[in-house]
């Protein structure tokens, strides 16, 4: 656990956080201008963190014992490096805590995180109106302007899945 002068606490989430992350990543989704495409639950969320071996990991921020803001992030792994990373789904802040430190915190974890593992990458993606970007600027974050998301979802996903094996195309 990791305490700031503007005393914001980041630490793993706990179970008791679920609502609060849950109704956050609504709000980021309000923020990214897609709330209709977020259909988080707490039951999903909690299922995902608490799993036996879960697969999706968390960090609060926490203002007093308010969370203000999160991170949530999995591994993921290089081929080139020969070690696993760490990408992060999601790194939010609510408006009332910017400017406390709590992005800063939440990234330091995730970083610390990486460095005690021996993992060589911290991975996310932003959008390019967002103004976080000098945020992550200010860290020393690098575009990766040559390298593309991409993503099958929907109907081109099921289509891929359910393709006959004799279908080539």
């Amino acid at each position: 656990m990791t305490t700031s002068p503007a005393e914001i606490t980041i630490r793993p989430v706990r179970p008791e956080d679920v609502p609060a992350v849950v109704a956050m990543v609504h709000e980021l989704a309000e923020f990214e201008r897609a709330p209709e495409q977020c259909h988080l639950t707490e039951q999903q969320l909690h299922a995902a963190l608490f799993a036996p071996q879960p697969a999706l990991f968390g960090h609060v921020a926490l203002r007093g014992d308010q969370p203000v803001g999160y991170a949530l992030w999995f591994l993921n792994y290089s081929t080139w490096e020969g070690v696993h990373g760490v990408y992060l789904e999601d790194i939010y802040v609510r408006p009332v805590a910017r400017g406390t430190g709590a992005g800063r915190l939440l990234m330091e974890a995730l970083a610390r995180i990486c460095v005690d593992r021996g993992y060589q990458r911290l991975d996310w993606v932003v959008l390019s109106w967002n103004p976080a970007r000098d945020f992550y600027a200010s860290l020393g974050a690098t575009v990766l302007d040559e390298w593309l998301p991409c993503r099958l979802s929907g109907p081109a996903l099921h289509k891929l899945a359910t393709r006959e094996p004799a279908d080539r195309s």
